[in-house]
């Protein structure tokens, strides 16, 4: 009611566009997490490049990285192709790319590899963020579980990680975490290059 400056008012609604992508990407997560749970959706696997996969998931990151001058560093050879369904990998790919990002303090790095083997195509985040506690590992897939060290009271919904895990799980694909308190974070995809 009572008369704001202009300045106020451009900050109430900064604060008002942060807390409103805030709750679209929960809802959005939550909405993508029903779908998996309940087989709505159904998942297209085929034999594709890991690289356009790979880009679309990184397009998501890019800018934010930016603002907070993390050095993305990716390699991933053209060639690689494995057995997957775009959409929902990128998804998956994203979740990962988006905590590195979330967690990474300014001037940090994130890189990522992609290697081709025998059976699988490794895909390796690993990032130079604050770390996981030991305790939280066992627990790090589990919906709506954001930690109990303070790492994410603030800046974790508690849903991308298992989202990430029900895709990979859908897929038959592997994900695996390493991280310690202090000295990033790792996380290991395999997508298989051959129908099971």
């Amino acid at each position: 009611e009572k008369e704001v400056p202009p300045q106020k008012q451009k900050e109430f609604l900064t604060a008002q566009a942060s807390q409103l992508d805030k709750l679209d990407f929960l809802m959005q997560a939550m909405i993508k997490t029903s779908r998996l749970e309940t087989g709505v959706i159904s998942l297209e696997q085929k034999q594709q490049p890991v690289y356009d996969t790979l880009a679309a998931a990184l397009g998501g990151i890019l800018l934010n990285a930016e603002k907070k001058q993390i050095d993305v560093q990716v390699e991933c050879p053209e060639h690689l192709d494995a057995r997957h369904d775009r959409k929902w990998t990128s998804e998956a790919l994203f979740n990962i790319l988006d905590n590195a990002v979330k967690y990474t303090p300014t001037g940090g790095q994130i890189r990522v590899s992609v290697e081709g083997w025998e059976m699988y195509v490794k895909i390796d985040i690993a990032d130079t963020g604050i770390g996981i506690a030991p305790e939280d590992l066992p627990r790090i897939f589990e919906k709506g579980y954001t930690g109990c060290n303070g790492r994410a009271d603030k800046r974790s919904t508690g849903i991308g990680l298992y989202l990430c895990r029900q895709i990979m799980e859908k897929l038959s694909h592997t994900i695996r975490i390493e991280s310690e308190m202090g000295a990033g974070t790792k996380v290991y995809l395999g997508l298989d290059t051959v129908s099971l």
